[in-house]
């Protein structure tokens, strides 16, 4: 879930965003995902035995289901505190920090790779690299942000606005994946078939604003928005943000639009 864009060692940039609240992120903001992982992982067919890679692989909680599924898991992330927290979460599994469009496997070392938004717009030379490393047949699930201005929940990303200009464009670029036929174009263009575009399950929860905001800090588009307006400015506007979405003894609740494409790797490469 954490990457940069395709400089030769920008990837190495990203632990000062997603990395420095490494343990906020995996245990205040990641457990929102795990509808988002375990659609995935069921629409793929993951099973016993099967060898799977998660690329982007964030804090590991996406190669903890898996393994419940009785796969062996392995991950790479650019962020060396959320791999010590994935590898802590998965014990013995191969879990690197690296570069994910310069993957250290072999060809043809697994049976699924998976990136749940780690790949971007900005990042296509990762998806040549997950065919790579795939078997003939094996098949790959990725997730991208969807049409976020029509998501219920999209007052949750607000505050990701506060970040300069330019970050605010780069990031528009980034989630570009989600629109009609952008991401069928990159997955076939890198050597995939049976191409299929799905509706993936997600909702972030939240007991309150304050839990809220400080799950958000932890993410690399906050830490854009706190480098522009300081850490008590962007605590700040989030907590009001999340104050006007409250319900009377119910969670905070944000449904966001999250695109799924599932694609297989041909026989006989």
């Amino acid at each position: 879930m954490t990457t940069l864009g395709t400089g030769s060692r920008q990837w190495t940039m990203v632990d000062e965003g997603w990395g420095r609240k490494a343990v906020d992120f995996a245990t205040l903001s990641e457990p929102g995902n795990c509808r988002e992982y375990v659609a995935m992982h069921h629409r793929l067919g993951v099973d016993a035995g099967d060898r799977l890679l998660d690329v982007a692989c964030g804090s590991g909680l996406a190669i903890e289901l898996a393994r419940l599924r009785g796969a062996s898991g392995a991950g790479i992330d650019a962020s060396a505190r959320l791999v010590a927290v994935a590898r802590d979460r998965n014990p013995g599994c191969d879990i690197q920090v690296g570069d994910m469009n310069a993957l250290p496997w072999d060809a043809a070392s697994f049976d699924f790779v998976t990136s749940f938004r780690g790949i971007w717009g900005t990042t296509p030379g990762a998806v040549a690299e997950m065919h790579r490393v795939l078997r003939p047949g094996g098949r790959a699930g990725i997730t991208v942000w969807g049409h976020l201005k029509v998501s219920p929940g999209a007052w949750a990303l607000a505050p990701f606005r506060l970040a300069a200009a330019e970050k605010v464009g780069n990031q528009a670029v980034m989630v570009s994946l989600g629109r009609p036929g952008a991401g069928e174009q990159l997955l076939e263009s890198c050597g995939f078939l049976d191409i299929e575009r799905t509706e993936v399950p997600f909702a972030w929860e939240f007991a309150d604003p304050q839990l809220y905001a400080r799950a958000l800090a932890a993410t690399g588009p906050a830490y854009e928005a706190i480098q522009n307006v300081g850490e008590a400015e962007f605590h700040r506007a989030a907590v009001e943000q999340a104050q006007g979405q409250l319900r009377s003894d119910l969670p905070l609740r944000a449904e966001i639009k999250v695109v799924g494409y599932l694609a297989r790797k041909p026989e006989g490469e």
